[in-house]
């Protein structure tokens, strides 16, 4: 049984210590490939570095994190614009998109970073990665009136209601990212996902982050990715070998 993890954040200082063993641990596990968003210009060589360790295994993205969205962002996106010009190596456009949780200071600059990287994402014709924490409503507008871009990826740590599922379900071309959240014991997810088709799901841990059950509040590895899945197998009543078929094929779609 294999499957994905389509983000994953594994060239952090976290894993500077023992990533040979986190990746074995990722293979033992099932996980045949892994995703990599990034952050921001200063983690571009570590997740190209930890690319390069394990090619055919790893995979890039490029992108402006929103909250490191700050008066300098456009210096950084010029950064990004070029290595995209440079090397077609990235297969999607992310970690970007929107986050109000922590502060709206830059949120104009979080707008427009967003709709810069959603042109990216036509004129290379790659997929987008979406962030959205507190900001639901201000994504869902940025992309709807993106719509006629033809843009395809993934809603990244999908956690919201079903209104907002079916919301986002509209636009053909997009998956929910699923994470440790469903396994957690308060989570509401596992109820919103009772009317989500499985074909429109992806798995993904958001490395270090997020650790799902039984190992919450432990640093999170791409091997846990497999306690999402079985988490999925009891919610849709499915064996874990069609749910891990069906996200595997998910996924490459999206990074075809």
């Amino acid at each position: 049984m294999n499957f994905i993890d389509t983000h994953s954040h594994l060239f952090l200082e976290e894993f500077a210590d023992d990533l040979p063993l986190v990746i074995e641990r990722a293979k033992v596990a099932g996980v045949s490939r892994i995703y990599m968003p990034n952050i921001d210009c200063s983690t571009i060589k570590p997740l190209l570095d930890t690319v390069a360790r394990y090619p055919g295994y790893c995979f890039p993205m490029i992108g402006l994190h929103p909250t490191s969205v700050n008066a300098g962002f456009r210096e950084e996106l010029t950064v990004m614009k070029e290595m995209l010009e440079q090397s077609h190596s990235f297969v999607a456009i992310g970690e970007v998109g929107m986050d109000l949780y922590w502060d709206r200071t830059f949120i104009n600059e979080q707008f427009e970073a967003f709709e810069t990287q959603i042109q990216w994402s036509a004129q290379y014709r790659l997929p987008l990665v979406i962030h959205s924490r507190d900001s639901f409503e201000e994504v869902y507008q940025v992309i709807k009136r993106n719509e006629d871009k033809n843009l395809k990826g993934i809603f990244h740590s999908f956690t919201g209601t079903r209104k907002e599922a079916d919301k986002l379900l509209q636009f053909d071309g997009f998956y929910l990212g699923i994470n440790g959240v469903v396994t957690f014991k308060k989570s509401t997810l596992p109820e919103v996902l009772k009317s989500v088709p499985l074909d429109r799901l992806v798995l993904e841990t958001d490395s270090p982050y997020l650790t799902p059950a039984p190992n919450r509040g432990k640093r999170n590895e791409s091997a846990n990715v497999k306690d999402t899945l079985l988490k999925l197998a009891v919610i849709y009543q499915r064996s874990p070998e069609e749910v891990a078929e069906i996200t595997t094929n998910n996924a490459l779609k999206i990074f075809s």
